[in-house]
Order: structure tokens, then C-alpha cells, then sequence
């Protein structure tokens, strides 16, 4: 399997790398991200195969084609089967129907940190780890994190000895949950850092210390936000287990996907192109809906961050959205990294008729505020007893109201538990969900967090400080 660069073309075109490289890299150099050249296509019998299969199984040969060069096939199968053994659900992501309304809940929170990235960060950090070691090398991770991703990511690489992680989140604008899953750890490799700015702001600091040639070579850093087509792989393979069990690829099967960065969408998307019968796409957004208006208008417009109730998707500028408009660029990298230039310029990208259609073949995009957000928890409850947290919530009423067929199945991502949103759950239900066990004393725990303006020059200066303190006294054993 070869990759590429969706900005290829602007470096010169024929470029690819290894699934090894692009996972190291994070972000490519010429700041696109990575996909495949071309994607693996499974057969109707290959699919057939997988029915009935546990979730490791259908992962292994989902997986098998992007990794390929890189693991061998009993080496993967160890770092899967030690990745989702950490999940308390032994079905991994269990499926649930809702009642008889032809809407199933896809239970993405059952690993560690409780919400869907788990799903992708647990495998990960295992693949990071052993293949920094075979190469007797150490890496720097930087990353944004809009509420989940941090404290999946810190989970993933917490302890290890080649991997520093420096995680960046919107000071104030993540949950009082989210927040101290990141910054209770006190592994010291890990590094917090609350940013007196928005999540956009957060990932162009992430994006500007990867832009930085040098820097990002002295201390080889990585990703593992979204922009890692790592993350991406290993979420295609609960779209594929949700389907199967619901008859694909016999019949079609529908997704409902609460986004913001438009990487957990796009994984569907990756499933689609793989073969995988999907009817289409329900992307559904909070007030900062930039992904709604798109798909309602074709123009791609950035607008000011609005705090919500649903933290994870105050988002104004969607990174994954560039694979798909990749694509809708007819793979044309160069056309496409003017076209990215010209946005971030101009805070606007208005796609042609041909794009926009292409885009609305798949792909329905929804809204909801706060007031419809509870109004959707106390729903889902009173229907069928089941507490949604406030971003599946808003999956939960785009799927009501965008069903193009009520005959084909809809599955809402049910991507993280309730107990990290108590307050917003509270004001939908009257009662406040109880966290796990596993975090029943995270409100007492002692916390560790830096402060830092929307300053790159600032944050390059943190990293060398602490890298420079901290390299040799865990350096890789040779």
C-alpha cells in the first residue's frame, strides 16, 4: 500500500510513502495530509465473510490491506488483540437498537477514556511504540484536542519511554471531565497545556510546529489527532462491524455521525470507497456549523467559535474535510493545495456544481443548538431509556429528521459516554449520570496543566526547554 499527500502535486507528483512513514510523519511536509493512491476494494465475498466475526477479526482484515509492509500478520494481531482488550465491552462497540425505528446506537465509549477515540489511540500507540523501537528512535507528539482526542492520546502513550506527548486544549472550553483526564496524569512524558484561545487556534499551533521544517525534524515530531491516517484506518472497522451485523452487504446500511473535524465521517467515507454498502452519510453539527453549511450551499465558510454544550465539535475549520475535497478535486493536488491557500486567506471556498453534487450524492448535513441538544437527550430517554452524552444527541436528531429511506437502517455514533457531560445531562434528564469505576475518583485527583497564549514562538520554546531536560534521561535502550 503506497500513500500520498492530497497537497502531492504542489512537491511534485509521484511522491508516496510507506504506511510506516506516513504514520510517523503525521502531517505530510507540504502540509496535506495522507491517503491512500488508491483504495483497497473488497469483494461481496470477502465482506459475506466477515458476518459473525468478533470485532478483532473484522479489524485484522479491514486493516490488513494499509499495513501491509509494515506488520506482519501475527505481529498486527498482537497489537489489536492487546489494544481492544483494554475495553470493557468484549463486543468492543456494541450495536443497539432503538426500539422498532429502524435507528441503531453504536457504542463507541467503552475503552479507557470513555469516548470513540479510544477505538483508533489504543492501536496507535502500540503500532507508534514498536516501530520507534525497531527503528531505535524516540518521537515528540503535538496535538489539539477539542475535549476527547487529548485524553485518548495521553492514554495511548502514557509511560513510554520513546514518546512525549505535548497536548494542547482550549482553556475553559472543554468539560470539567475532559480536562482532568488529560491533566491528572502525571507520567512524565506527558505535557498539558491550556491554550487562552479556541480549538482552531490549538490545531494552527499543532500545524505551525509541523510547518517548521527544522524544529519538526530535531525532534521528529508526530501526530495523532485525526490528520494521522492511522486514526483514520482503524475507525473504518467499526462502520464495517455495525453494517454486517445489520445485513451488509446484502442490503445498505445509513451512518449518522456527530462531527466537528470531519475525521470520524470521513473513516465512513474510507469504508464506502473500500466497497462497504453505504446509503449515505448524515453529518450533524452543533452551532458551529461550517460542515452543514457546506453541504447545504457548496461554500465552505469559516465563521467565530461558539461555545456548546457539545464542546468536541466547536469547530469552525474541519482539517479532514480537505481528503474528501481531494477527491472532489478529481485527485488534482495542486489545484487543491491552491485552493487550501486561498481559504485560509480568505475564510472561504465555494465548490463548483460538479463538487457540490458529487458531495450531496452521499453525504446530508444537519444542525441543532443547545435547547434542541437536551431536548434530544430527554427524547432518547424517554423513548427508549437510553442516556445519549450531548454529541450523539445531535447525531441521535439529524437521523430522525434525515432518513432518506425508512427501510434501510441508520446507525447513530454513539461516540462518548454520558458521565463526561453531567451537566448537560443533568439539565435533560433532571439527574446526573455516574462516572465508571475506573474514574470514580477522578475529581479528586491532583491536576498538572501549563498555561500558554496563542503563541508558536512560546510553544516551540516549551518543547525544546523540556525536550532538551528530558531526552537523555530516556533515551530509546539500545
Amino acid at each position: 500500500m503506497k500513500y500520498i499527500s492530497t497537497r502531492h502535486s504542489s512537491q511534485g507528483a509521484g511522491e508516496t510513502l510507506t504506511f510506516e512513514e506516513v504514520m510517523l510523519a503525521g502531517l505530510a511536509r507540504d502540509g496535506g495530509l495522507y491517503l491512500p493512491l488508491e483504495w483497497p476494494r473488497l469483494s461481496t465475498a470477502e465482506w459475506s465473510a466477515m458476518r459473525g466475526l468478533p470485532y478483532n477479526e473484522v479489524a485484522l482484515r479491514v486493516m490488513r490491506p494499509f499495513v501491509a509492509g509494515t506488520f506482519d500478520e501475527d505481529e498486527f494481531a498482537r497489537l489489536v488483540a492487546d489494544s481492544y482488550r483494554t475495553f470493557e465491552s468484549p463486543e468492543v462497540a456494541p450495536l443497539k437498537p432503538l426500539g422498532d425505528s429502524g435507528l441503531h446506537l453504536l457504542e463507541l465509549f467503552h475503552g479507557p477514556t470513555l469516548a470513540f477515540k479510544d477505538v483508533a489511540l489504543q492501536l496507535l500507540g502500540r503500532m507508534l511504540e514498536v516501530r520507534l523501537a525497531a527503528r531505535n528512535r524516540r518521537a515528540v507528539i503535538v496535538g489539539a484536542t477539542s475535549g476527547d482526542t487529548g485524553s485518548a492520546a495521553i492514554e495511548a502513550v502514557r509511560g513510554k519511554r520513546a514518546i512525549d506527548i505535548f497536548m494542547m486544549h482550549p482553556f475553559g472550553r472543554v468539560s470539567e471531565v475532559q480536562r482532568r483526564q488529560m491533566t491528572t496524569v502525571m507520567a512524565p512524558n506527558v505535557h498539558n497545556i491550556a491554550v487562552r484561545s479556541t480549538f482552531d487556534d490549538c490545531q494552527d499551533l499543532a500545524k505551525a510546529c509541523f510547518a517548521d521544517l527544522a524544529f519538526r525534524d530535531r525532534h521528529s515530531l508526530t501526530a495523532v489527532n485525526s490528520i494521522n491516517f492511522a486514526r483514520v484506518m482503524a475507525q473504518i472497522v467499526y462502520y464495517a462491524w455495525a453494517a454486517l451485523r445489520l445485513g451488509a452487504p446484502d442490503r445498505p446500511v445509513a451512518f449518522s455521525v456527530p462531527t466537528g473535524n470531519f475525521g470520524n465521517v470521513y473513516a465512513g467515507y474510507a469504508a464506502a470507497c473500500m466497497g462497504l454498502p453505504i446509503s449515505h452519510f448524515v453529518v450533524a453539527t452543533n452551532r458551529n456549523d461550517i460542515l452543514a453549511r457546506v453541504l447545504a450551499d457548496g461554500t465552505m465558510a469559516t465563521a467565530v467559535v461558539e461555545p456548546s454544550l457539545s464542546p468536541s465539535m466547536d469547530i469552525q475549520i474541519s482539517s479532514n474535510f480537505e481528503r474528501l475535497l481531494f477527491d472532489l478535486y478529481g485527485r488534482d493536488g495542486k489545484a487543491l493545495a491552491a485552493a487550501m491557500q486561498s481559504f485560509r486567506a480568505t475564510g472561504k471556498l465555494a465548490l463548483g456544481e460538479a463538487g457540490f453534487s458529487s458531495l450531496r450524492r452521499l453525504f446530508d448535513g444537519d444542525r441543532c443548538d443547545d435547547e434542541e441538544t437536551v431536548s434530544a437527550i430527554a427524547d432518547c430517554h424517554k423513548r427508549y431509556g437510553e442516556v445519549l452524552d450531548p454529541h450523539t444527541a445531535i447525531g441521535y436528531a439529524a437521523a430522525k429528521r434525515n432518513r432518506r429511506d425508512p427501510a434501510i437502517p441508520m446507525v447513530v455514533l454513539a461516540t462518548a459516554h454520558p458521565a463526561k457531560f453531567p451537566d448537560a445531562v443533568e439539565r435533560a434528564i433532571g439527574r446526573r449520570p455516574e462516572l465508571p469505576g475506573r474514574l470514580a475518583d477522578l475529581m479528586d485527583r491532583a491536576e498538572r496543566v501549563d498555561g500558554l497564549t496563542n503563541d508558536v514562538a512560546a510553544l516551540k520554546r516549551m518543547i525544546d526547554e523540556r525536550m532538551s531536560a528530558v531526552q537523555p534521561a530516556r533515551a530509546p535502550r539500545r
